[in-house]
């Protein structure tokens, strides 16, 4: 079952929901345990190819997916061939799967793969070695790891964390710190900084600047700071928005700010699977609001094919403010590794 992320998390004044989190926080410590044992443990695999690891240290909403997509146009760009390697979360095949649009959909490789697929070739593996194999029988010089920096199965050439560059209204992309259950956190913020290369902050395209005391968190560490700008203006006429995805608040703020006429939102659980209630319920809200529909691309995908046509997807980019800069560093990175095999 789907759970909404509560807003709470992401608050650093620990006056929200004291209570809960008391009770929660024993299986914050067993969580972490657990976590650190696993990766300890491990023993990565070098899979033949570059290994960029695009992850985050939060449960969700950190924009990972399309600093991943727009890594696969950066390196494909420069000649690379770039491919990318999901887990399929939500996906039915375990996989090795190369992911085709056409034929698969979200309940067979899962949302974020079919993002991803849409830029380059893509692979949904639950068996993260496996499919970084076949992706490479494939041709692939280097391998986009969407969501891996908890998971220690390949050997990283470099490990990206992506965090949410939102700080206005009192939110923190760490909340007060606490490990999930109790707050946000995968993991302790100083055991993934110790794993990372470098650390990509994300900020709104409507923010001004990215806070200081971001960039300051993560020194010595490289920070590049990159913009989750929209690929097209919002559908004009009213719009009753939508969004499954961990931060929903953010996509409604987002499709404001870009100038949408939202006459009303809804915030589903995420990586929700809409069924016959959910969208009755939407297409009852847009015809009492005299409104159309709109959503995110990640949702988007995961509609009913009937349904795809009857709602409108925004999409969003990820851009670096530094793009030469930030390409220089990966591909130093890549040709690093070529040279040492």
């Amino acid at each position: 079952m789907s759970l909404s992320t509560p807003r709470w998390w992401y608050r650093r004044d620990r006056s929200h929901a004291p209570v809960t989190r008391f009770l929660l926080k024993p299986l914050s410590w067993i969580w972490a345990g657990a976590t650190a044992r696993r990766i300890a443990r491990a023993v990565p695999v070098d899979p033949g190819a570059a290994v960029i690891s695009v992850g985050n240290l939060t449960v969700g909403g950190s924009g990972k997916t399309p600093v991943a997509r727009e890594i696969l146009r950066l390196l494909r760009t420069q000649g690379i061939e770039a491919q990318a390697l999901s887990r399929g979360y939500g996906g039915r095949l375990a996989g090795p799967t190369r992911v085709d649009p056409a034929a698969h959909t979200a309940a067979d490789v899962g949302d974020e793969p079919l993002m991803l697929a849409r830029d380059a070739p893509a692979w949904a593996a639950r068996d993260r070695v496996a499919g970084a194999r076949a992706a490479v029988v494939a041709g692939a010089q280097a391998l986009v790891l969407d969501d891996g920096h908890q998971n220690p199965a390949l050997r990283k050439t470099v490990s990206l964390i992506v965090v949410d560059g939102e700080t206005r209204d009192g939110e923190w992309p760490f909340g007060d710190g606490s490990v999930f259950p109790s707050g946000p956190m995968r993991e302790p913020l100083k055991a993934g900084l110790a794993r990372a290369d470098a650390v990509v902050i994300l900020a709104p395209g409507d923010a001004e600047s990215i806070d200081g005391e971001l960039f300051a968190l993560f020194r010595p560490l490289p920070v590049f700071a990159a913009r989750l700008v929209a690929a097209e203006p919002p559908p004009s006429g009213p719009q009753v928005g939508f969004a499954g995805v961990a931060k929903p608040w953010k996509v409604e703020r987002s499709l404001i700010a870009a100038g949408c006429d939202l006459v009303d939102f809804v915030p589903f659980p995420d990586h929700a699977a809409f069924g016959p209630k959910d969208l009755a319920f939407l297409a009852e809200r847009a015809e009492v609001m005299g409104a159309s529909l709109v959503t995110t691309e990640k949702d988007w995908v995961r509609l009913p094919p009937e349904w795809r046509e009857r709602v409108r997807a925004w999409p969003v980019a990820a851009r670096f403010e530094d793009q030469a800069g930030f390409t220089a560093f990966l591909t130093e990175k890549i040709g690093a590794y070529s040279s040492s095999r």
